[in-house]
């Protein structure tokens, strides 16, 4: 009974898993794609130097084998934890991420690089009296099937439509007047800019396009200590960095961190 409770168990993981790959895609699919074919090919390369012989004079050395084995291990294992954090983890951890916004449910909110919305609808569903705007290049290299067309049949499909604004822009040079904004996200969107002068222009953007006393919301995988770093120098007030746990790692020692900020009520 337990064995079947465990493959049950099992199953409803998997069944999410496939549910939120066809609604939300895959982040960066080439870095799960790399992963997951470092990993294939050291296994196989193990087996094919295990067929001969572990004693025969440079055919199957027992130490490549195991090094083969180990590092294919490895990866498969960093794949395996990149596509739960990139299906499931990830929605989880800004479930808490809104939820501790406390949104009063009238807020008009950006959210930075949309994709095919996993934060935008989350932020969606929160503010029956709001809107939440979605800006994005829709590049495919970023998400898999990310396209305008498929983030707003999403917000169709969850009923929220109504409350949905998408756009095509550069989030370094935002469509958007001053102090637009009460509230500014972003998931894993950030340091997929080139160069660092351009991800501190997105910043700067960000807080331009929030109202005094607004606030910002980062989530990303690297450079986030100088997001911070940059945020407190741009005048931004209660700047705070935390690591989002193993519900975010992308495998191989990779995790996410989320950035919170206000907009100083001087920068009016």
């Amino acid at each position: 009974r337990e064995t079947q409770m465990d493959v049950r168990q099992v199953g409803m993981v998997v069944n999410r898993a496939i549910a939120h790959a066809r609604r939300y895609g895959i982040d960066a699919p080439y870095g799960f794609a790399g992963l997951s074919g470092i990993g294939i090919a050291c296994l196989a390369s193990a087996v094919l130097l295990g067929r001969g012989g572990d004693h025969s004079p440079g055919r199957g050395p027992l130490l490549a084998r195991r090094l083969l084995s180990s590092t294919g291990t490895l990866f498969l294992s960093s794949s395996i934890v990149y596509l739960h954090t990139t299906l499931l983890g990830k929605f989880r951890a800004w479930q808490g991420l809104l939820d501790n916004l406390d949104l009063r449910g009238d807020e008009e909110l950006l959210d930075l690089g949309c994709g095919r919305g996993a934060v935008l609808l989350a932020a969606a569903q929160r503010l029956p009296h709001g809107r939440a705007h979605g800006v994005d290049l829709w590049r495919r290299s970023d998400q898999s099937g990310n396209a305008e067309s498929v983030t707003a049949a999403k917000a169709q499909a969850e009923g929220v439509s109504d409350r949905v604004e998408l756009r095509t822009a550069d989030i370094t040079a935002l469509p958007f007047p001053d102090a637009s904004f009460d509230v500014v996200t972003s998931s894993l969107a950030i340091h997929n800019i080139p160069s660092l002068d351009a991800r501190h222009t997105a910043l700067d953007e960000a807080l331009r396009v929030l109202r005094p006393g607004g606030r910002l919301l980062i989530a990303d995988i690297s450079g986030t200590h100088g997001y911070a770093e940059h945020l407190r120098q741009a005048g931004a007030i209660d700047v705070r960095l935390r690591d989002l746990g193993p519900s975010t790692w992308f495998g191989l020692g990779m995790g996410a961190r989320a950035v919170s900020a206000t907009k100083s009520e001087a920068r009016a």
